[in-house]
Protein backbone atom coordinates (compact mmCIF):
# COMPACT_ATOMS: atom_id res chain seq x y z
CA UNK A 1 0.00 0.00 0.00
CA UNK A 2 1.38 3.33 -1.12
CA UNK A 3 0.79 6.61 0.99
CA UNK A 4 1.31 9.79 0.16
CA UNK A 5 1.41 10.90 4.06
CA UNK A 6 0.90 8.51 7.68
CA UNK A 7 0.14 9.81 10.99
CA UNK A 8 1.32 7.15 13.02
CA UNK A 9 0.40 6.44 16.78
CA UNK A 10 -2.19 8.82 17.62
CA UNK A 11 -5.75 8.54 19.12
CA UNK A 12 -8.56 9.55 16.64
CA UNK A 13 -11.30 11.48 16.74
CA UNK A 14 -13.37 10.60 14.23
CA UNK A 15 -15.62 13.41 13.84
CA UNK A 16 -18.98 11.85 15.23
CA UNK A 17 -18.55 11.89 19.01
CA UNK A 18 -17.46 8.16 19.39
CA UNK A 19 -15.31 7.53 22.09
CA UNK A 20 -10.68 8.69 20.86
CA UNK A 21 -9.21 5.47 20.03
CA UNK A 22 -5.41 4.03 18.80
CA UNK A 23 -5.47 3.89 14.84
CA UNK A 24 -3.12 5.11 12.43
CA UNK A 25 -4.33 7.68 10.01
CA UNK A 26 -3.00 7.26 6.19
CA UNK A 27 -3.48 9.40 2.86
CA UNK A 28 -3.69 8.68 -0.69
CA UNK A 29 -4.36 11.07 -3.41
CA UNK A 30 -6.19 13.18 -0.97
CA UNK A 31 -8.19 10.68 0.70
CA UNK A 32 -8.41 9.27 4.25
CA UNK A 33 -7.38 5.20 4.76
CA UNK A 34 -7.56 3.89 8.01
CA UNK A 35 -5.13 1.55 9.58
CA UNK A 36 -4.31 -0.51 12.46
CA UNK A 37 -2.40 1.02 15.16
CA UNK A 38 1.56 1.03 14.31
CA UNK A 39 1.17 0.34 11.31
CA UNK A 40 4.89 -0.65 10.71
CA UNK A 41 5.10 -2.75 7.09
CA UNK A 42 2.85 0.70 5.72
CA UNK A 43 5.21 2.85 6.85
CA UNK A 44 7.96 1.72 5.04
CA UNK A 45 6.16 2.63 1.63
CA UNK A 46 4.63 5.89 3.10
CA UNK A 47 6.66 8.94 1.39
CA UNK A 48 6.15 10.80 4.41
CA UNK A 49 5.52 9.79 8.29
CA UNK A 50 3.94 11.84 11.10
CA UNK A 51 5.25 10.07 14.27
CA UNK A 52 1.75 11.36 16.31
CA UNK A 53 2.11 9.32 20.27
CA UNK A 54 0.30 11.59 22.51
CA UNK A 55 -1.56 13.55 19.70
CA UNK A 56 -4.83 13.28 18.69
CA UNK A 57 -6.08 12.87 14.92
CA UNK A 58 -9.57 14.72 14.14
CA UNK A 59 -11.29 16.24 10.94
CA UNK A 60 -10.05 19.36 9.58
CA UNK A 61 -12.13 21.66 11.96
CA UNK A 62 -14.82 22.89 9.28
CA UNK A 63 -15.67 26.99 10.79
CA UNK A 64 -19.53 27.60 10.04
CA UNK A 65 -19.83 31.22 10.53
CA UNK A 66 -17.25 33.58 8.97
CA UNK A 67 -16.44 36.70 7.06
CA UNK A 68 -13.74 35.50 4.75
CA UNK A 69 -15.54 36.41 1.46
CA UNK A 70 -12.75 38.67 0.21
CA UNK A 71 -9.36 38.07 2.23
CA UNK A 72 -7.94 36.16 -0.20
CA UNK A 73 -8.77 37.99 -3.07
CA UNK A 74 -7.07 41.30 -1.62
CA UNK A 75 -3.22 39.66 -2.43
CA UNK A 76 -0.14 39.63 -0.24
CA UNK A 77 -1.16 42.66 1.83
CA UNK A 78 -3.87 40.51 3.74
CA UNK A 79 -2.18 36.98 4.02
CA UNK A 80 -1.50 36.77 7.28
CA UNK A 81 -5.48 37.79 7.92
CA UNK A 82 -6.25 34.92 4.97
CA UNK A 83 -3.97 32.27 6.90
CA UNK A 84 -5.17 32.71 10.64
CA UNK A 85 -7.51 30.35 10.40
CA UNK A 86 -5.49 27.78 9.02
CA UNK A 87 -3.22 28.17 11.59
CA UNK A 88 -5.57 27.12 13.93
CA UNK A 89 -7.36 23.95 12.35
CA UNK A 90 -9.92 25.38 10.34
CA UNK A 91 -9.92 23.50 6.54
CA UNK A 92 -13.47 24.39 5.84
CA UNK A 93 -14.52 27.93 6.26
CA UNK A 94 -17.92 28.85 5.34
CA UNK A 95 -18.69 32.54 4.45
CA UNK A 96 -21.81 35.00 3.14
CA UNK A 97 -22.69 34.89 6.73
CA UNK A 98 -25.51 36.90 8.47
CA UNK A 99 -26.50 38.26 5.02
CA UNK A 100 -23.67 39.94 3.46
CA UNK A 101 -21.25 38.16 0.84
CA UNK A 102 -19.89 38.55 -2.60
CA UNK A 103 -22.82 37.62 -5.00
CA UNK A 104 -25.52 38.02 -6.61
CA UNK A 105 -26.45 40.84 -8.22
CA UNK A 106 -28.24 42.14 -11.17
CA UNK A 107 -25.32 43.56 -13.68
CA UNK A 108 -26.55 47.49 -13.37
CA UNK A 109 -26.38 47.71 -9.55
CA UNK A 110 -23.01 46.21 -8.97
CA UNK A 111 -21.46 49.73 -9.70
CA UNK A 112 -23.25 51.21 -7.01
CA UNK A 113 -22.32 48.28 -4.72
CA UNK A 114 -18.70 48.61 -4.40
CA UNK A 115 -18.70 51.46 -1.69
CA UNK A 116 -20.65 49.31 0.82
CA UNK A 117 -18.43 46.17 -0.06
CA UNK A 118 -15.47 48.11 0.75
CA UNK A 119 -16.29 48.85 3.86
CA UNK A 120 -18.08 45.78 5.06
CA UNK A 121 -14.88 43.63 3.27
CA UNK A 122 -11.91 45.84 4.17
CA UNK A 123 -10.07 46.56 0.13
CA UNK A 124 -11.61 46.85 -3.36
CA UNK A 125 -13.20 43.65 -4.04
CA UNK A 126 -15.44 42.54 -6.85
CA UNK A 127 -19.25 41.95 -6.81
CA UNK A 128 -20.21 38.84 -9.00
CA UNK A 129 -23.38 38.45 -10.61
CA UNK A 130 -23.64 34.66 -8.99
CA UNK A 131 -21.78 32.25 -7.57
CA UNK A 132 -20.24 30.61 -10.27
CA UNK A 133 -18.12 33.66 -10.79
CA UNK A 134 -17.18 33.83 -7.39
CA UNK A 135 -16.21 30.41 -7.03
CA UNK A 136 -13.96 31.31 -9.96
CA UNK A 137 -12.31 34.10 -8.37
CA UNK A 138 -11.21 32.41 -5.72
CA UNK A 139 -10.15 29.07 -7.57
CA UNK A 140 -7.69 31.30 -8.81
CA UNK A 141 -6.60 32.49 -6.05
CA UNK A 142 -4.14 30.73 -3.62
CA UNK A 143 -5.67 29.11 -0.70
CA UNK A 144 -4.49 27.56 2.09
CA UNK A 145 -8.00 25.61 3.01
CA UNK A 146 -11.38 25.32 1.63
CA UNK A 147 -13.83 27.97 1.43
CA UNK A 148 -17.88 27.22 0.90
CA UNK A 149 -20.89 30.20 0.64
CA UNK A 150 -24.17 30.85 1.71
CA UNK A 151 -26.02 33.47 -0.25
CA UNK A 152 -26.31 36.85 1.66
CA UNK A 153 -29.81 38.18 1.88
CA UNK A 154 -28.55 41.73 2.52
CA UNK A 155 -26.56 41.33 -0.97
CA UNK A 156 -28.93 40.08 -2.64
CA UNK A 157 -31.16 42.62 -1.72
CA UNK A 158 -29.08 45.52 -2.89
CA UNK A 159 -28.19 43.78 -5.89
CA UNK A 160 -31.78 43.95 -6.86
CA UNK A 161 -33.77 46.75 -4.80
CA UNK A 162 -30.70 48.37 -3.79
CA UNK A 163 -30.02 50.32 -0.18
CA UNK A 164 -33.35 52.59 -0.22
CA UNK A 165 -35.47 51.53 3.31
CA UNK A 166 -38.96 50.29 1.69
CA UNK A 167 -40.40 46.62 0.47
CA UNK A 168 -39.53 44.79 -2.33
CA UNK A 169 -41.80 45.38 -5.54
CA UNK A 170 -43.23 41.86 -6.26
CA UNK A 171 -41.37 41.72 -9.26
CA UNK A 172 -37.73 42.52 -7.23
CA UNK A 173 -38.97 39.91 -4.98
CA UNK A 174 -39.17 37.29 -7.85
CA UNK A 175 -35.97 38.90 -9.08
CA UNK A 176 -33.96 38.12 -5.74
CA UNK A 177 -35.68 34.83 -5.92
CA UNK A 178 -34.81 33.75 -9.01
CA UNK A 179 -30.80 35.30 -8.26
CA UNK A 180 -30.94 32.99 -5.15
CA UNK A 181 -32.45 30.27 -7.10
CA UNK A 182 -29.37 30.29 -9.67
CA UNK A 183 -26.67 30.74 -6.79
CA UNK A 184 -27.97 27.83 -5.34
CA UNK A 185 -28.10 25.35 -8.13
CA UNK A 186 -24.40 26.72 -8.64
CA UNK A 187 -23.02 25.05 -5.43
CA UNK A 188 -24.02 28.15 -2.95
CA UNK A 189 -24.67 25.94 0.81
CA UNK A 190 -27.83 28.30 1.95
CA UNK A 191 -29.60 31.60 2.46
CA UNK A 192 -28.37 34.09 5.24
CA UNK A 193 -29.80 36.75 6.82
CA UNK A 194 -28.60 39.95 8.57
CA UNK A 195 -31.64 41.20 10.13
CA UNK A 196 -29.75 43.92 11.82
CA UNK A 197 -28.15 45.25 9.26
CA UNK A 198 -28.77 47.25 6.10
CA UNK A 199 -30.16 46.37 3.62
CA UNK A 200 -31.34 43.17 5.25
CA UNK A 201 -33.36 44.74 7.84
CA UNK A 202 -35.61 46.71 5.47
CA UNK A 203 -36.36 43.38 4.25
CA UNK A 204 -39.86 41.96 6.05
CA UNK A 205 -40.50 38.35 7.65
CA UNK A 206 -42.84 37.84 4.25
CA UNK A 207 -39.74 38.49 2.45
CA UNK A 208 -37.53 36.66 3.86
CA UNK A 209 -40.40 33.63 3.76
CA UNK A 210 -40.11 33.83 -0.10
CA UNK A 211 -36.48 33.45 -0.17
CA UNK A 212 -35.98 30.69 2.63
CA UNK A 213 -38.92 28.75 0.51
CA UNK A 214 -36.55 28.51 -2.60
CA UNK A 215 -33.44 27.48 0.12
CA UNK A 216 -35.89 24.61 1.42
CA UNK A 217 -36.51 23.21 -2.12
CA UNK A 218 -32.71 23.16 -2.63
CA UNK A 219 -32.82 21.38 0.43
CA UNK A 220 -30.82 23.99 2.28
CA UNK A 221 -30.42 26.03 5.22
CA UNK A 222 -32.12 29.09 6.19
CA UNK A 223 -29.04 30.65 8.26
CA UNK A 224 -30.00 34.13 10.36
CA UNK A 225 -28.61 36.81 12.20
CA UNK A 226 -31.64 37.70 14.23
CA UNK A 227 -33.31 40.99 13.82
CA UNK A 228 -32.04 40.86 17.62
CA UNK A 229 -29.81 39.60 20.03
CA UNK A 230 -30.43 41.86 23.00
CA UNK A 231 -33.60 43.09 24.61
CA UNK A 232 -35.81 41.01 21.72
CA UNK A 233 -34.11 37.81 21.49
CA UNK A 234 -36.96 35.58 22.31
CA UNK A 235 -39.23 37.77 20.10
CA UNK A 236 -36.80 37.65 17.06
CA UNK A 237 -36.01 33.86 17.93
CA UNK A 238 -40.01 33.66 16.87
CA UNK A 239 -39.74 35.52 13.60
CA UNK A 240 -36.58 32.83 12.78
CA UNK A 241 -38.98 29.86 13.64
CA UNK A 242 -42.03 31.76 11.74
CA UNK A 243 -40.07 32.01 8.90
CA UNK A 244 -38.91 28.28 8.90
CA UNK A 245 -41.92 27.22 9.27
CA UNK A 246 -43.91 29.07 7.05
CA UNK A 247 -41.09 28.11 4.24
CA UNK A 248 -39.93 24.40 4.62
CA UNK A 249 -36.43 25.24 5.64
CA UNK A 250 -34.19 23.74 8.26
CA UNK A 251 -33.04 27.14 10.45
CA UNK A 252 -29.77 27.47 11.75
CA UNK A 253 -29.17 30.29 14.05
CA UNK A 254 -25.74 32.01 13.71
CA UNK A 255 -23.66 33.09 17.05
CA UNK A 256 -26.65 32.16 19.59
CA UNK A 257 -26.22 35.06 22.10
CA UNK A 258 -27.97 37.06 24.88
CA UNK A 259 -26.89 40.23 24.60
CA UNK A 260 -26.67 43.58 26.60
CA UNK A 261 -27.91 43.99 30.39
CA UNK A 262 -31.29 43.80 29.47
CA UNK A 263 -31.03 40.47 27.52
CA UNK A 264 -28.21 38.59 30.03
CA UNK A 265 -29.35 35.10 31.31
CA UNK A 266 -32.07 34.84 29.09
CA UNK A 267 -30.21 32.00 27.08
CA UNK A 268 -32.09 29.55 30.04
CA UNK A 269 -35.64 30.35 28.43
CA UNK A 270 -33.99 30.43 24.51
CA UNK A 271 -32.30 26.84 24.72
CA UNK A 272 -35.35 25.76 26.39
CA UNK A 273 -37.29 26.61 23.56
CA UNK A 274 -34.95 25.54 20.72
CA UNK A 275 -34.55 21.93 22.61
CA UNK A 276 -38.45 21.74 22.64
CA UNK A 277 -38.56 22.71 18.92
CA UNK A 278 -36.32 20.33 18.25
CA UNK A 279 -38.33 17.59 20.02
CA UNK A 280 -41.35 18.06 18.00
CA UNK A 281 -39.66 17.87 15.05
CA UNK A 282 -38.32 20.86 13.70
CA UNK A 283 -34.59 20.73 12.40
CA UNK A 284 -33.02 24.19 14.06
CA UNK A 285 -29.59 23.97 15.07
CA UNK A 286 -27.15 27.30 16.39
CA UNK A 287 -23.40 28.03 16.87
CA UNK A 288 -21.53 30.13 18.99
CA UNK A 289 -17.79 31.30 19.50
CA UNK A 290 -16.37 31.21 22.95
CA UNK A 291 -16.32 35.00 24.15
CA UNK A 292 -17.97 37.57 25.49
CA UNK A 293 -17.44 40.13 23.00
CA UNK A 294 -18.61 40.61 19.60
CA UNK A 295 -17.57 42.43 16.58
CA UNK A 296 -19.32 44.25 13.82
CA UNK A 297 -19.14 47.61 11.81
CA UNK A 298 -19.36 50.86 13.59
CA UNK A 299 -22.34 51.92 11.46
CA UNK A 300 -24.77 49.37 12.78
CA UNK A 301 -24.39 51.35 15.86
CA UNK A 302 -26.42 53.51 14.45
CA UNK A 303 -30.04 53.65 13.54
CA UNK A 304 -31.23 51.98 10.04
CA UNK A 305 -32.31 54.78 9.01
CA UNK A 306 -28.85 56.34 8.95
CA UNK A 307 -27.56 53.72 6.98
CA UNK A 308 -30.33 54.07 4.40
CA UNK A 309 -28.96 54.81 0.93
CA UNK A 310 -25.72 52.70 1.13
CA UNK A 311 -22.05 53.91 2.58
CA UNK A 312 -22.26 57.44 0.52
CA UNK A 313 -25.64 58.55 2.02
CA UNK A 314 -24.94 57.37 5.77
CA UNK A 315 -21.27 59.75 5.29
CA UNK A 316 -23.70 62.35 3.70
CA UNK A 317 -25.82 62.68 6.96
CA UNK A 318 -22.90 62.45 8.77
CA UNK A 319 -21.66 65.66 7.69
CA UNK A 320 -24.90 67.57 9.00
CA UNK A 321 -25.10 67.83 12.65
CA UNK A 322 -29.23 67.86 12.64
CA UNK A 323 -28.66 64.31 11.24
CA UNK A 324 -26.50 63.76 14.11
CA UNK A 325 -28.76 64.97 16.61
CA UNK A 326 -31.54 62.53 15.29
CA UNK A 327 -29.14 60.17 15.80
CA UNK A 328 -28.55 60.65 19.22
CA UNK A 329 -32.17 61.05 20.10
CA UNK A 330 -32.59 57.62 18.12
CA UNK A 331 -29.94 55.89 20.42
CA UNK A 332 -31.49 57.48 23.66
CA UNK A 333 -35.18 56.63 22.39
CA UNK A 334 -34.61 53.63 21.02
CA UNK A 335 -36.57 52.71 17.49
CA UNK A 336 -39.83 50.21 17.15
CA UNK A 337 -37.63 46.97 15.57
CA UNK A 338 -33.97 47.81 15.59
CA UNK A 339 -31.50 45.76 18.04
CA UNK A 340 -29.75 49.05 19.33
CA UNK A 341 -26.74 48.35 21.06
CA UNK A 342 -25.03 51.52 22.21
CA UNK A 343 -28.60 51.52 23.82
CA UNK A 344 -28.36 48.71 25.91
CA UNK A 345 -24.69 48.92 26.97
CA UNK A 346 -23.28 52.40 26.22
CA UNK A 347 -20.33 53.85 24.09
CA UNK A 348 -18.01 52.81 26.78
CA UNK A 349 -18.83 49.20 26.00
CA UNK A 350 -17.55 49.81 22.16
CA UNK A 351 -14.17 49.58 21.24
CA UNK A 352 -12.36 50.42 17.95
CA UNK A 353 -10.56 47.13 16.56
CA UNK A 354 -10.19 48.74 12.86
CA UNK A 355 -9.36 52.41 11.92
CA UNK A 356 -6.79 51.95 9.22
CA UNK A 357 -6.51 55.41 9.27
CA UNK A 358 -6.45 56.19 12.87
CA UNK A 359 -4.49 53.38 14.22
CA UNK A 360 -4.10 55.20 17.69
CA UNK A 361 -7.66 54.61 18.49
CA UNK A 362 -7.40 51.08 18.02
CA UNK A 363 -8.40 49.76 21.48
CA UNK A 364 -10.05 52.86 22.46
CA UNK A 365 -13.37 52.63 23.49
CA UNK A 366 -15.86 55.42 21.97
CA UNK A 367 -16.42 56.92 24.91
CA UNK A 368 -12.83 57.77 25.76
CA UNK A 369 -11.85 59.77 22.43
CA UNK A 370 -13.28 62.63 23.94
CA UNK A 371 -16.33 64.95 23.27
CA UNK A 372 -19.72 63.49 22.50
CA UNK A 373 -19.52 60.32 22.39
CA UNK A 374 -21.89 60.21 19.09
CA UNK A 375 -19.98 62.84 17.35
CA UNK A 376 -16.86 60.73 18.26
CA UNK A 377 -18.32 57.88 16.11
CA UNK A 378 -19.47 60.07 13.26
CA UNK A 379 -15.91 61.56 12.98
CA UNK A 380 -14.23 58.49 12.96
CA UNK A 381 -16.54 56.73 10.34
CA UNK A 382 -16.24 60.23 8.10
CA UNK A 383 -12.26 60.12 8.40
CA UNK A 384 -12.00 55.94 7.69
CA UNK A 385 -14.85 56.48 5.10
CA UNK A 386 -17.22 54.49 6.74
CA UNK A 387 -14.70 51.42 6.93
CA UNK A 388 -14.37 51.20 11.23
CA UNK A 389 -14.99 47.69 12.98
CA UNK A 390 -15.60 47.47 16.58
CA UNK A 391 -15.43 45.30 19.12
CA UNK A 392 -18.72 45.62 21.86
CA UNK A 393 -18.70 43.79 24.96
CA UNK A 394 -22.11 42.72 25.33
CA UNK A 395 -22.35 39.40 26.72
CA UNK A 396 -21.96 37.34 29.80
CA UNK A 397 -19.85 34.12 30.75
CA UNK A 398 -22.70 32.25 31.74
CA UNK A 399 -24.65 32.97 28.81
CA UNK A 400 -21.90 31.48 26.85
CA UNK A 401 -20.90 28.58 28.56
CA UNK A 402 -24.63 27.77 28.23
CA UNK A 403 -25.11 27.65 24.63
CA UNK A 404 -21.36 26.29 23.99
CA UNK A 405 -22.80 23.09 26.47
CA UNK A 406 -25.75 22.55 24.10
CA UNK A 407 -26.22 19.43 22.61
CA UNK A 408 -27.62 21.61 19.17
CA UNK A 409 -24.90 24.09 18.94
CA UNK A 410 -21.56 23.96 17.03
CA UNK A 411 -18.86 26.36 16.57
CA UNK A 412 -18.15 29.46 14.26
CA UNK A 413 -15.64 31.74 14.79
CA UNK A 414 -17.46 34.61 13.31
CA UNK A 415 -14.07 35.73 12.40
CA UNK A 416 -13.83 39.02 10.78
CA UNK A 417 -10.69 39.10 8.78
CA UNK A 418 -9.71 43.24 8.48
CA UNK A 419 -6.75 44.65 9.23
CA UNK A 420 -5.47 46.27 12.54
CA UNK A 421 -6.70 44.74 15.58
CA UNK A 422 -9.62 42.75 14.44
CA UNK A 423 -11.58 39.91 17.01
CA UNK A 424 -9.38 37.70 18.05
CA UNK A 425 -11.71 34.57 17.71
CA UNK A 426 -10.18 34.90 13.98
CA UNK A 427 -7.35 33.17 15.20
CA UNK A 428 -8.18 31.38 18.15
CA UNK A 429 -11.43 29.96 18.63
CA UNK A 430 -11.15 26.43 17.90
CA UNK A 431 -8.25 26.13 20.13
CA UNK A 432 -9.93 27.91 22.78
CA UNK A 433 -12.39 25.95 22.74
CA UNK A 434 -10.40 22.80 23.56
CA UNK A 435 -8.29 24.38 25.85
CA UNK A 436 -10.25 26.75 28.15
CA UNK A 437 -13.98 24.35 27.78
CA UNK A 438 -12.51 21.10 27.41
CA UNK A 439 -9.31 20.91 28.95
CA UNK A 440 -9.40 23.04 31.91
CA UNK A 441 -13.13 23.49 32.48
CA UNK A 442 -14.57 20.03 31.60
CA UNK A 443 -17.62 21.71 30.44
CA UNK A 444 -17.98 19.46 27.08
CA UNK A 445 -16.07 16.07 25.95
CA UNK A 446 -13.19 16.13 23.75
CA UNK A 447 -14.83 13.75 21.63
CA UNK A 448 -18.13 16.65 22.02
CA UNK A 449 -16.20 19.41 21.13
CA UNK A 450 -14.86 17.59 17.64
CA UNK A 451 -18.36 16.57 16.70
CA UNK A 452 -19.30 20.16 17.45
CA UNK A 453 -15.93 21.40 14.91
CA UNK A 454 -16.84 18.34 12.16
CA UNK A 455 -19.18 15.79 11.64
CA UNK A 456 -22.01 17.75 13.13
CA UNK A 457 -20.90 21.24 10.83
CA UNK A 458 -20.67 19.04 7.91
CA UNK A 459 -24.09 17.31 8.14
CA UNK A 460 -26.16 20.69 8.68
CA UNK A 461 -24.25 22.32 5.52
CA UNK A 462 -24.48 19.07 3.85
CA UNK A 463 -20.19 18.70 3.14
CA UNK A 464 -20.36 14.97 1.97
CA UNK A 465 -17.14 13.09 3.02
CA UNK A 466 -15.82 15.78 5.22
CA UNK A 467 -15.98 16.67 8.85
CA UNK A 468 -15.34 12.36 9.54
CA UNK A 469 -12.58 10.32 9.77
CA UNK A 470 -13.23 6.98 7.68
CA UNK A 471 -12.11 5.06 5.04
CA UNK A 472 -12.53 7.22 1.56
CA UNK A 473 -13.28 10.66 3.42
CA UNK A 474 -11.32 14.29 1.75
CA UNK A 475 -8.18 13.92 3.70
CA UNK A 476 -8.76 17.18 5.80
CA UNK A 477 -7.04 16.40 9.53
CA UNK A 478 -5.56 18.41 12.71
CA UNK A 479 -3.33 16.85 14.63
CA UNK A 480 -3.19 18.27 18.60
CA UNK A 481 -2.00 17.56 21.65
CA UNK A 482 -4.53 17.38 24.02
CA UNK A 483 -2.64 18.57 27.22
CA UNK A 484 -0.85 21.88 25.44
CA UNK A 485 -3.57 23.03 23.11
CA UNK A 486 -4.83 26.73 23.65
CA UNK A 487 -5.09 29.90 22.24
CA UNK A 488 -3.16 32.48 21.51
CA UNK A 489 -4.59 35.41 20.18
CA UNK A 490 -5.07 38.32 22.52
CA UNK A 491 -6.95 41.66 22.22
CA UNK A 492 -3.36 43.40 21.91
CA UNK A 493 -1.77 40.48 19.42
CA UNK A 494 -4.80 39.63 17.58
CA UNK A 495 -3.20 36.52 14.87
CA UNK A 496 -0.96 35.17 17.65
CA UNK A 497 -1.06 31.26 16.60
CA UNK A 498 -2.72 28.56 18.98
CA UNK A 499 -0.25 26.27 20.84
CA UNK A 500 -0.04 23.08 20.54
CA UNK A 501 -1.26 22.31 17.43
CA UNK A 502 0.70 20.10 15.68
CA UNK A 503 -0.01 19.46 11.66
CA UNK A 504 -2.57 20.92 9.63
CA UNK A 505 -3.12 18.77 6.69
CA UNK A 506 -5.89 20.24 3.63
CA UNK A 507 -6.85 17.79 0.48
CA UNK A 508 -3.62 15.66 1.63
CA UNK A 509 -0.96 17.84 1.70
CA UNK A 510 0.32 19.28 4.78
CA UNK A 511 -0.97 22.80 5.28
CA UNK A 512 0.34 23.98 8.74
CA UNK A 513 3.68 22.21 10.63
CA UNK A 514 4.13 23.03 14.21
CA UNK A 515 2.55 26.97 13.71
CA UNK A 516 4.50 27.94 10.22
CA UNK A 517 2.35 28.18 7.07
CA UNK A 518 4.00 25.92 4.08
CA UNK A 519 4.10 26.60 0.73
CA UNK A 520 1.17 24.42 -0.13
CA UNK A 521 -2.21 26.10 -1.07
CA UNK A 522 -4.53 23.13 -1.59
CA UNK A 523 -7.44 24.54 -1.09
CA UNK A 524 -10.55 25.45 -3.04
CA UNK A 525 -14.35 26.24 -3.20
CA UNK A 526 -16.53 23.15 -1.91
CA UNK A 527 -20.48 22.63 -2.36
CA UNK A 528 -23.08 20.42 -0.60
Amino acid sequence: MNLDLLIRGALLADGTGSPLRPADVGVREGRVVLLPPRADLVRRTAAETVEAEGLVVAPGFIDVHTHSDAVTLLGPDAWELAVAPVRMGVTVEICGNCGSGLFPALPERIPDMRGSSRAGFGGDVPIFRDFSGFAAAHGSAPRSNHLASLVGHGTLRAGVVGYEDRAASPYELDMMCSLLDEALAQGAAGLSTGLIYTPGTYGGTDEVVALAKVAARHGKPYVTHLRDEMARVEEALEEAVQIARRSGAALHVSHHKTAGKHAWGRTERTLVTIASLRSSGMDLTCDVYPYTEASTSLSAMLPPWANSGGTQALLRRLRSAAERDRMRQAISDGVPGWENTVGNGGWDRISVACAVRNPSVEGRTIASLGGDPLDAAADLLLAEDGEVTIISHSMREDDVRRVLASDFSMIGSDGVPKPGHPHPRLAGTFPRVLGRYVREQSLISLETAIHKMTGMAADRFGLTDRGVLRDGAHADLVLFDPRTIADGATYAEPLLPPVGLHTVVVAGRIAVQDGTVTPARPGTVVTP
